[in-house]
């Protein structure tokens, strides 16, 4: 046993990381071990047990120790719960049940609860120290205070430590953080400024307990071992992509007041699925045991990150998640909360080595299994034509396998058309004979696969991280703000947009299924219609449509990208049913920004759009010269014309500018408009007329106040706009209430008043004008997303 802790010193002191680090290497002397926050539910779990087991390895390499559980309650109601944690830890299999009874119950005798709130509590933890050690003639070789509590009170407590706890001259300190270090790059920047003012950077170790993992712990050794394979196709050309992938089958009941200010994103990617991605791109290091090497090629990574927007990410809740914040923070029936519990992110790394290698980062509660894995699929250059089982038809891939999952085992895992793996480290076995699971889709026959001769906890290794002085498994100032710098931006980008709503395990079905376009992501189904209580029912069937009923007409409403995905394909729907049926489809098209991302989505995915038989109208159109940026027409022209295959002559433009002036009733430009609807449009009958709706209600050009048959027949009239310019030309309710098919397109959270006050009022074209749209003929259909409906 005495061996075997001389050689675990040995190699714990040949990996500490740079020579400043290897002076503060663990020699033999006193340690005091001071856990705040010691009785709480991260201590009961892990840290008790992780510090028990540094302790049974190193009792016997001449180090003493004390453990001390600091909290805020008085010491007669803590020390009972506190021992109670401290009898439940368990010894490592290869120490024999004396040997295990003995150093449990020394173990106990060297631990004591104290309360730790004020300065002068801390005060009194130095001085028993120090009297200790003067007592029993030790010499101290260093403090521990490991910080488990919230994120709040560490500036606090390191001022406390600082000014009363330090060590004497000679001995180390160290302090250990757990995440969430701030909620953004702010927020992480001013608590890095606080703890700089008591603490050392050398002091502090921000612990992210996914590093002590054995898999990622041996992401770069196996990088680095396997150098001579992977040299070659750890690139652009070999490389598909990459995916770092932590499902977790739980909701967050009973953490809902910390869960719902941080969300997915802050709670796994920013952190633990950040710091994979950079294991797994960095450059390697020349010397493994350099903490300040590994540190600073982590963090050429985040300076070569192309920024992750908008259009990088797609979030989820799960179902539940709202009733359980209503029940957990006490709010009302109507309270909905947009904290994703879903998130799937894509990054790219702008560099000739990875240059358009696409990275994907998910995680989500209430997923179909508990399982972590990162994942690099490698293209295949190889074309079976007869025998598809072939190895080498089969995909190339190497998975770095947490744990759970149908393996049930950390692994790391190399599919056999790719190579042989190096084994060079005793720690890790080859597994040779399998059970009958697939891994990735490959069954596990198919892979040379490692793991660990020993499984270890996370918390169990990075405990020992801390004692021998190593900093390569923790998150430096530097690293930690450059990767809220990456964040960052995301978030704020996503703080008003609602997250789509999944059922929860296996009920999901593809519902959670992304596509990878070039740089953006998005949901691979275009559109979720569910029940008439878009944030309830319980049926994974009411997540297929989201169809219902709104003033007596049709709705389809979803999230705002995918809304205007599902209406750009009605309208292609409907546009090539009028080619098919006479030849040529006639649209008119409202103006403002509503329709905006519609063009987009036109111009940018529907190549097949029989624009060549298209017409488009105008539904009204502002009196300013068509070049200014305020015309409806330079808008459309910008935003869709200019990108799409339409003749010229197809292009009907309202004629606000006759003989050099601006919508003059006696140049009869309303007139002229009609008479060209009348002579090409069949019984000018439009096809399909997109409409808005205003804030006051009107729509198209027709605005609050005038009566509904003010413009008798006529298909065009001049209005009256109450803001500037005032003057406009519009179609009227004669023209509009002709077309065979009306979409009225409703979007943003400023338009959910509206959206409630239309739902309750009777028709009142006169005070609510877009009430007065109502097809003699036709269909109408309101397209409205979840901001409008729900605020």
């Amino acid at each position: 046993m005495l061996v075997s802790v001389l050689l675990l010193l040995v190699t714990l002191c040949a990996q500490g990381g740079n020579s400043e680090e290897r002076d503060e290497a663990p020699r033999p002397g006193h340690v005091s071990v001071v856990i705040v926050g010691g009785t709480g539910d991260l201590a009961k779990k892990y840290l008790w047990q992780g510090f028990f087991q540094l302790y049974a390895s190193q009792v016997s390499s001449g180090n003493s120790f004390s453990f001390y559980s600091g909290g805020l309650s008085p010491a007669d109601k803590a020390t009972p719960v506190f021992f109670e944690i401290l009898k439940a830890v368990s010894c490592p299999k290869d120490v024999s049940k004396e040997r295990c009874a003995l150093l449990r119950e020394q173990f106990l005798r060297l631990a004591e609860y104290r309360q730790l709130k004020t300065l002068e509590e801390y005060q009194d933890l130095s001085k028993h120290i120090q009297e200790q050690l003067q007592q029993e003639g030790l010499a101290e070789a260093g403090r521990l205070f490991y910080l488990s509590v919230p994120a709040f009170a560490y500036a606090d407590i390191a001022e406390k430590i600082n000014s009363s706890c330090r060590p004497t001259s000679g001995a180390w300190l160290r302090v250990v953080l757990e995440k969430p270090f701030g909620h953004d790059f702010r927020s992480a920047q001013v608590l890095s400024t606080q703890l700089g003012t008591s603490l050392k950077d050398e002091e502090m170790y921000r612990i992210d307990h996914y590093l002590g993992k054995q898999v990622v712990s041996k992401i770069l050794p196996f990088r680095i071992e396997n150098k001579k394979f992977l040299d070659p196709i750890w690139n652009k050309h070999h490389i598909e992509r990459v995916e770092i992938v932590l499902k977790e089958t739980l909701d967050v009941k009973g953490r809902i007041p910390f869960y719902d200010q941080y969300g997915v994103i802050r709670d796994v990617l920013q952190n633990h699925l950040t710091e994979v991605m950079t294991l797994l791109t960095m450059r390697l290091p020349m010397n493994l045991s350099s903490s300040e090497e590994v540190l600073q090629n982590k963090l050429q990574i985040f300076s070569s990150l192309l920024p992750v927007g908008k259009n990088q990410a797609v979030i989820g809740q799960y179902q539940e998640y709202k009733m359980q914040v209503q029940q957990e923070l006490n709010m009302t029936k109507d309270h909905i909360s947009i904290t994703p519990t879903f998130a799937a992110v894509l990054a790219h790394i702008d560099e000739a080595q990875y240059e358009g290698v696409p990275i994907l980062l998910t995680s989500g509660k209430m997923l179909d299994e508990r399982v972590g894995y990162a994942r690099i699929l490698f293209k295949n250059d190889i074309f079976c034509l007869q025998n598809h089982n072939s190895v080498h038809c089969k995909p190339k891939q190497i998975v770095f396998h947490f744990g759970h999952g149908s393996l049930q085992y950390p692994a790391i895992l190399v599919s056999k058309n790719l190579f042989k793996p190096a084994s060079k480290d005793a720690e890790w076995k080859e597994v040779t004979e399998h059970t009958d699971v697939s891994v990735l889709g490959l069954p596990i026959s198919d892979y040379y696969v490692q793991t660990p001769s020993e499984q270890r906890e996370a918390y169990s290794e990075l405990i020992s991280h801390i004692f021998a002085g190593r900093k390569d498994s923790f998150i430096s100032t530097e690293n930690l703000l450059a990767s809220w710098g990456m964040w960052t931006p995301l978030l704020s980008s996503i703080t008003s947009s609602f997250p789509r709503i999944y059922p929860g395990g296996a009920d999901n079905g593809d519902l959670l299924d992304v596509h990878l376009k070039g740089k953006e992501i998005s949901y691979n189904s275009e559109v979720v219609i569910i029940s008439n209580d878009p944030m309830g029912g319980t049926s994974a069937n009411n997540f297929h449509v989201i169809q219902g009923k709104f003033r007596g007409a049709d709705m389809v409403s979803a999230w705002a990208e995918e809304l205007v995905e599902r209406l750009a394909a009605d309208l292609q729907e409907a546009a090539e049913e009028a080619v098919r049926e006479g030849g040529v489809f006639h649209l008119a098209l409202s103006g403002g920004s509503t329709p905006l991302a519609l063009f987009h989505r036109l111009a940018l995915h529907h190549f097949s759009f029989p624009w060549r038989d298209t017409h488009v109208w105008m539904v009204d159109e502002r009196c300013v010269p068509m070049t200014q940026l305020e015309s409806n027409f330079r808008n459309l022209h910008d935003n869709l014309l200019q990108h799409v295959r339409i003749p010229y002559y197809n292009i009907h433009p309202m004629p606000v500018q006759l003989n050099q002036r601006l919508c003059v009733e006696e140049d009869g430009g309303a007139l002229q408009y009609e008479k060209e609807i009348g002579k090409l449009v069949n019984g000018s009958s439009f096809h399909f007329g997109l409409l808005g709706v205003g804030y006051d209600g009107h729509t198209a050009s027709l605005f609050p106040g005038r009566k509904m048959d003010e413009h008798g027949e006529s298909l065009v009239a001049l209005t009256e706009s109450p803001i500037k310019p005032h003057q406009r030309m519009s179609l009227t309710f004669s023209s509009i209430n002709r077309a065979r098919r009306v979409a009225l397109l409703v979007m943003g959270k400023g338009k959910h008043e509206l959206i409630t006050q239309l739902s309750r009022v009777k028709e009142n074209p006169e005070k609510y004008p877009v009430t007065g749209v109502k097809p003699s003929a036709g269909s109408l259909v309101w397209y409205v997303d979840y901001d409008a409906l729900l605020g």
